[in-house]
């Protein structure tokens, strides 16, 4: 599945440096608002260790890493919702995402003109969170209008449920609250909320962009971010994205590792904010192996083994048979799927199978 995520916040608050450094794309990461005019995409590898582990024992043609779409979205301004500052193409660009990663400028720096004047990223998060909430709202109340239309002539019992749902939203939203911290069953969700794509109802990674110093341990923006977000299903991340810049610069890896190791971390920001969306986004990876190629494959948790093999082709799912399944720490430990099978460790297994993490595949078909 092609995942993306997109980086918003206000002008100048570390943006476009993060994700230069975390894509192989090239943003303008000018100390001005708009400079990220059009929305800038960058490819992510997925890294993950097993892949290499597979590589060494299977010796394919080729390996192909799963990837993350990271979508560079110009700085927002108050009034965004209302078209100030092209805002309304921006929103747009967001609606089309998959998880938000909304960056917090969370250093003082007298070099970097900040929006605003002053250094506060609780007033930043609120100025984003309130331009989302207003196009929210926007879209809540178009829906309420077309619904309370149909419930005066057909009394419908599940529109006039639907129509409740949609005006404890409205209300929730009028608060200052965003959407995903709206209590509302799996149910009603998928029922009545699905359809309308609400900014706020989308999974967040609040990104506190820091100095150096405040990489590990964080500071006091940090703290207060981090009281403030949590009644949020949210992740938190502390990435210095000048450190990240410097790290994408430097061609070996034992050269970025010795860097990271000298600042007290154990891996970049890169792989942290990818592994924070996978958890976000509740995604799990499967992996087929042969001798053409050794690939990974990015599912959501709970996918059952059709709906796995059609991330790989939709024949895959439509003709389904079986799956012939390897658990990732067999194959290491048996060195080749047919000392597997030998072993007795390839199970078969039918269309009600839950994939699991690691799981190492081979989909039989029949179209």
């Amino acid at each position: 599945m092609a995942l993306q995520a997109g980086i918003v916040g206000l002008p100048n608050v570390g943006k476009s440096t993060l994700f230069n450094a975390v894509s192989n794309a090239k943003a303008q990461a000018a100390n001005f608002p708009f400079c990220t005019i059009e929305p800038n995409v960058g490819v992510i590898t997925v890294p993950d260790q097993r892949l290499i582990e597979l590589e060494k024992l299977v010796k394919p043609n080729r390996v192909v890493p799963t990837t993350v779409e990271i979508v560079d979205i110009a700085g927002l301004v108050k009034g965004a919702s209302k078209g100030e500052g092209l805002g309304n193409q921006f929103l747009g660009n967001i609606r089309n995402t998959d998880a938000i990663i909304h960056v917090l400028r969370c250093f003082e720096d007298d070099n970097v003109i900040h929006v605003d004047g002053s250094v506060d990223p609780v007033r930043d998060k609120e100025i984003i969170d309130t331009e989302l909430q207003l196009k929210d709202l926007d879209t809540i109340e178009k829906k309420i209008n077309r619904i309370e239309k149909v419930t005066r002539t057909s009394g419908d019992k599940e529109q006039v449920r639907g129509l409740e749902i949609l005006q404890q939203l409205k209300t929730h939203l009028m608060q200052g609250k965003n959407a995903r911290t709206f209590a509302v069953s799996k149910e009603d969700k998928e029922k009545f909320l699905s359809d309308t794509f609400l900014l706020t109802m989308k999974p967040v990674i609040y990104v506190c962009n820091v100095d150096e110093k405040s990489v590990v341990k964080g500071n006091k923006y940090t703290e207060a971010i981090r009281t403030l977000v949590k009644d949020e299903n949210a992740e938190i991340l502390l990435i210095s994205a000048a450190i990240e810049s410097e790290i994408a610069q430097m061609e070996h890896y034992a050269d970025r590792l010795m860097f990271l190791e000298d600042l007290g971390l154990h891996e970049s920001g890169v792989t942290r904010l990818i592994k924070s969306t996978y958890h976000l986004l509740d995604l799990i990876t499967y992996f087929t192996a042969g001798v053409q190629e050794v690939r990974a494959w990015t599912i959501t948790r709970g996918t059952l083994a059709p709906q796995a093999a059609a991330v790989i082709h939709t024949d895959f799912e439509k003709g389904f048979i079986k799956a012939e399944v390897i658990k990732y720490a067999d194959f290491i430990h048996y060195g080749s799927e047919a000392a597997c099978r030998d072993a007795g460790k390839l199970a078969i297994q039918g269309k009600d199978y839950v994939v699991e993490d690691g799981d190492i595949m081979h989909f039989r078909f029949n179209v």
